[in-house]
This record gives structure tokens, C-alpha cells and sequence, in this order.
């Protein structure tokens, strides 16, 4: 908690200033969360400072908070190009992402538990960057970075929002974009380097170095191939809906008449939750888009 307030001060993420009758101050909380590796093993222990978003009011202090992400055909393609041509792929991770957006909306927000200024208690923090929890978060963020790669050279694919391409030259990097989760590629193994020691001087970025697992996406190299496979999520989806032990079939779907008088799903959230899950998997299962 105090390495994560420390990094909020740092990035200049609020200016403390006297509370208002007429200002909507909305509230924030500590999230503490377990990061796991593909083999769910440990990777580290994370706190994190989130404001109550659904406190916002919307058209006063939030607009427009549409953010794209990357499209599974999108990831296919790219890697289709890095087995083809043999391109390096890099993987990174940008810290504390959602901090770099600069807000345009007014925002005031109590003071984060536990670290209530002594001098000044009865003050609220005036948002200046974007921070987890608000409606305008991801896409106060992906325009920060979008702005930081066009400045390098980069311009947007027209079929994918989430995909940068440079072209100088012979020269040929592609970028794509989910969230803070990053993957870099191209022709020149030097120029990824370049572009992550660019990124590094923004951005505290993380290189996790080649491809190993990204979005739930577990990765298998071989000399002629890469294999995509989602068996961990798949495996947590099949917990969830309480079908671990399930029997394997041998076709995609039922082959006979399901029965109209049977009970209805008795949670609704978790039939849409599932159904989500499930359209995920499109990723590595075109097959059941």
C-alpha cells in the first residue's frame, strides 16, 4: 500500500484542496490482489487504490468512456506473420497504466484510507491523472499511449483500433494494444529494443521478454509453429459452472432435442457471466464464435 501511495504522489495523480458543499466527492478503497503465472504459481502481490467509479455522475463528470481493445482475429494474424516470417515477438506489462491518463473532467475523490493527511484531513484530492475505478480510466489511458506511438511514428490500423503499424523503409513493427498488456513485433530485432527503451522513457514498463503467456493465452514454440492454447481458462470456466468433471463429447454441439419443461438457469449472472467466458475463447477457438 505505501509503495503504491508512494507511485500516486510521484505521477502527481491529485491536488489536495478544501472540500465544498457543491463538490460530488466520491469515495475510494484498497484492492489487494494475488498475480499468478500460466502455471499458477506466485508471480507477486499487488495493492491497489481504486476509486468508486459508480459514484460518478454521468454527463457531468464522465463523457464519452468507450475504450477499444484488441480483436481475437487481430492476434491470430499478427502471430500468423511472426511464425511465417520468424519475426521476435516481445511481451510488456505497463505499471500502474491507468495513472498516465490525463483527466479533462473535474473529479474530486476523500482522501485514500489509511493515508489521511494530518495537516490537512478535511481536504479531498482533485484529480489530475486517471486512476483505477473511474468510468474514464481506459480510455484516458489508451489516448496517452496512442499519442505516445504516433509521436514515434506509428499510425492506427483502420480494421483495429488496437493495432499500430510503423512502415520506414524495410523497416516494419506492429504494436497491439489490450489495456496495459503489450505486444511488439517486426522485421529488425534491434528496433523492439529501441522501441521499449522509448516506451521506458514514458511509461514504467515491464519487458517480460519473448511470448510466453498473454491474456490468458498460454503459448507453446516449436521450430516450425506456435501453438495457442487457453486449457488454464478454459479449466477455470469449466470450476465456475461446476463441470469440471463433465464428460468429453465427441461433437460441438447437442445432437438431440434439449427438453422445453426442464428448469430455467437459477442465476442468471453466472448463464451471462459463462456466455462471456465463452466468447473469449475465441481467441485459440474460432470454432465456436
Amino acid at each position: 500500500m505505501t509503495e503504491e501511495h508512494r507511485a500516486l504522489l510521484k505521477n502527481q495523480t491529485w491536488k489536495m484542496v478544501p472540500r465544498s458543499p457543491t463538490m460530488n466527492v466520491i469515495s475510494c478503497k484498497w484492492l489487494y490482489r494475488i498475480k499468478t503465472k500460466s502455471d499458477d504459481s506466485i508471480d507477486r502481490y499487488k495493492a491497489r487504490l481504486v476509486a468508486r467509479g459508480f459514484q460518478q455522475r454521468p454527463g457531468l463528470y464522465f463523457g464519452d468512456i468507450f475504450s477499444p481493445v484488441l480483436k481475437p482475429t487481430t492476434l491470430r494474424l499478427i502471430m500468423s506473420l511472426v511464425v511465417s516470417h520468424k519475426w521476435p515477438v516481445r511481451q510488456l506489462d505497463i505499471a500502474n497504466a491507468f495513472l498516465h491518463g490525463t483527466l479533462t473532467d473535474d473529479v474530486f475523490m476523500q482522501q485514500p484510507p489509511g493515508f489521511v493527511d494530518p495537516d490537512r484531513p478535511d481536504h479531498v484530492c482533485h484529480l489530475q491523472k486517471s486512476l483505477y475505478g473511474l468510468k474514464q480510466a481506459p480510455r484516458a489511458w489508451f489516448h496517452c499511449l496512442r499519442r505516445a506511438l504516433k509521436a514515434y511514428g506509428f499510425h492506427g490500423s483502420k480494421t483495429d483500433t488496437s493495432l499500430f503499424i510503423l512502415c520506414r523503409g524495410s523497416l516494419r513493427l506492429h504494436v497491439l494494444i489490450y489495456v496495459d498488456d503489450i505486444l511488439i513485433t517486426g522485421n529488425q530485432p534491434y528496433a523492439l529494443q529501441a522501441l521499449i527503451l522509448y516506451l521506458n522513457k514514458k511509461f514504467a514498463v515491464r519487458d517480460l521478454g519473448r511470448l510466453s503467456y498473454f491474456l490468458g493465452i498460454e503459448t507453446l514454440w516449436t521450430p516450425r509453429e506456435l501453438v495457442l492454447s487457453q486449457r488454464k481458462y478454459i479449466n477455470h470456466i469449466l470450476a465456475r459452472a461446476k463441470m469440471s468433471s463433465a464428460n468429453v463429447l465427441s461433437t460441438p454441439a447437442a445432437t438431440t432435442t434439449s427438453n422445453p419443461d426442464s428448469m430455467l438457469f437459477p442465476d442468471i449472472t453466472l448463464y451471462r457471466q459463462i456466455v462471456g467466458a465463452l466468447q473469449y475463447l475465441q481467441f485459440t477457438r474460432p470454432d465456436i464464435a
